[in-house]
C-alpha cells in the first residue's frame, strides 16, 4: 500500500526539507555554540526591607555626569532624529590629542567590550586561538566563542596574571592574547618589567591587547601605561572606556590605541553608527572636563583604601587592588555571602564558586557592605 503524501496548506507547496520530516517544519538551525551559551548577565539592584539599595555589581562610578557633560548630552539629544557621525571623527581626533597619538590609530566602540568584539571578529576564526588569564574580565569567553576561536586559559597566580605561563601557552595557532590591568575582578596588576619581559616573548605576528579599562584608577607608580608602551610595540593593542572613570556607563563608549593597521582592522568591523550621537559628544565634553572628573576618582581611590584597610582589620584577606573594586576570594561561601548582602539591599556581583567583586561606591554603601562583612560568619 502506497503511503499518502502529506496533508499540505491551501496554496502552499512543502518545501523538500518539510517531506523529509513528514511534512512537520523544522526549528531553524542556529550555531552549535549558542546550545550551551552563557549570556551576559548586568548586574542588578536588591532592595533592603528598610527601602533601601546599593548596586555595588557593575563598576559604575558612584558620580553622576558633570554640569558641563550634561550640557552637552542635551544639546546633543536636539538632533537625535540624524545618524551620528560613523567615523566618530571629532571623538577621535579629541582622543588622539589627548594621548598624543596619530589619529589613524585609534578607533571607538561600544563600550570597551564592543571594541572586544570588534578585535575578535577580525582575528577569530575556526583554529584560532586567544590566550588569557582566568579568572579574568567574564566576556572574554563569549566573545571568543562568537568568534569562533578557541579560548586558552591560563590560570591566576596570587590573583593576578601569571605571564610565565600564559607565555608558555603561546602556540602557532595563537591569535590574540588579553592581559587585563588591572585584572577584572581581582583588581591586581602587573607591573612594567614583568610586561615588557612577556611582551618580548611574543611573536611579532600575535596582537597582544592591553586592556586598561580602569586605568584612572591606578596609583602603583610601576604599573606602565599601555598608551606609553604601544608606540614602539606594532602588536600591541590598548583598550580603554568612558564607562567607568568617566563615568558615562550608560552611554556605552570604548576606544582602542593601536598602529595604524591594527586600529584599520577594528575599524572595518564596527557595526555602523556603533557609538551615538550623544555618546559621542558625552566623551569629547568629559575629555574636556578631565581635570575635574579625576578629582571625583581620587574620592573614590580613597574609598577603596579604606574599605580594604577596613576588610583587612576585620580578618578578611583582600588582594592589592588599582581598581575601582574589591575582591573576595569566598570559595564555597559566595553565594551565601551575595545573600546576605541582597537582604541588605546590596547587590554585589558573584562568581560562584570563586569569589566576589566588590565596586566601591559612595561612603553610605561602602558602610553598608562592612556592616554585612563584618558579620558574615566567614573569613577567607
Amino acid at each position: 500500500m502506497t503511503t499518502p503524501p502529506p496533508l499540505q496548506p491551501p496554496g502552499r507547496a512543502l518545501h523538500p526539507r518539510e517531506c523529509q520530516t513528514g511534512g512537520m517544519s523544522p526549528s531553524p538551525r542556529f550555531r552549535a555554540v549558542l546550545a550551551d551559551f552563557a549570556a551576559y548577565q548586568p548586574g542588578r539592584t536588591p532592595v533592603s526591607s528598610a527601602g533601601k539599595s546599593h548596586k555595588l555589581s557593575s563598576n559604575e562610578s558612584p558620580f553622576t555626569p558633570l554640569p558641563s557633560v550634561v550640557e552637552a548630552i542635551a544639546e546633543a539629544a536636539r538632533s537625535v532624529n540624524q545618524y551620528p557621525d560613523n567615523d566618530a571623527k571629532a571623538l577621535i581626533a579629541a582622543i588622539a590629542e589627548r594621548f598624543g597619538v596619530p589619529r589613524g590609530h585609534v578607533a571607538v566602540g561600544c563600550g570597551s567590550v564592543g571594541v572586544t568584539q570588534q578585535l575578535l571578529e577580525a582575528v577569530g576564526e575556526p583554529g584560532a586561538e586567544i590566550i588569557y588569564a582566568w579568572r579574568s574580565f567574564e566576556a572574554y569567553p563569549t566573545l571568543a566563542d562568537l568568534a569562533a576561536a578557541e579560548s586558552v586559559r591560563v590560570p591566576l597566580r596570587d590573583e593576578t596574571h601569571d605571564l610565565a605561563a600564559m607565555a608558555a601557552a603561546i602556540t602557532p595557532r595563537t591569535r590574540l592574547i588579553f592581559v587585563c590591568n588591572p585584572n577584572n575582578p581581582t583588581g591586581t596588576v602587573v607591573r612594567d618589567t614583568e610586561l615588557e619581559a612577556f611582551l618580548d616573548l611574543v611573536p611579532p605576528d600575535c596582537l597582544v591587547v592591553l586592556d586598561e579599562a580602569y586605568h584612572e584608577y591606578v596609583r602603583d607608580a610601576a604599573v606602565p601605561d599601555g598608551v606609553t608602551l604601544y608606540r614602539d610595540r606594532p602588536n600591541l593593542a590598548v583598550l580603554r572606556t568612558f564607562s567607568k572613570a568617566y563615568g558615562l556607563a550608560g552611554l556605552r563608549t570604548g576606544f582602542m590605541i593601536a598602529h595604524e593597521p591594527v586600529a584599520a582592522a577594528v575599524r572595518a568591523t564596527q557595526l555602523p553608527f556603533t557609538v551615538n550621537r550623544i555618546a559621542q559628544a558625552a566623551a569629547i565634553a568629559s575629555l574636556a572636563a578631565e581635570v575635574e572628573l579625576l578629582e571625583r576618582v581620587e574620592l573614590t581611590v580613597k574609598e577603596r583604601t579604606r574599605v580594604r584597610e577596613a576588610l583587612i582589620a576585620d580578618g578578611w584577606t583582600v588582594p592589592p587592588t588599582e581598581a575601582n573594586f574589591v575582591w573576595l576570594r569566598l570559595g564555597e561561601h559566595t553565594a551565601a555571602f551575595a545573600a546576605a548582602c541582597e537582604l541588605e539591599g546590596i547587590a554585589v556581583r558573584p562568581f560562584v564558586p570563586e569569589g566576589a567583586r566588590i565596586t566601591i561606591g559612595d561612603v553610605d554603601a561602602n558602610d553598608a557592605l562592612l556592616t554585612v562583612a563584618h558579620a558574615f560568619p566567614y573569613r577567607t
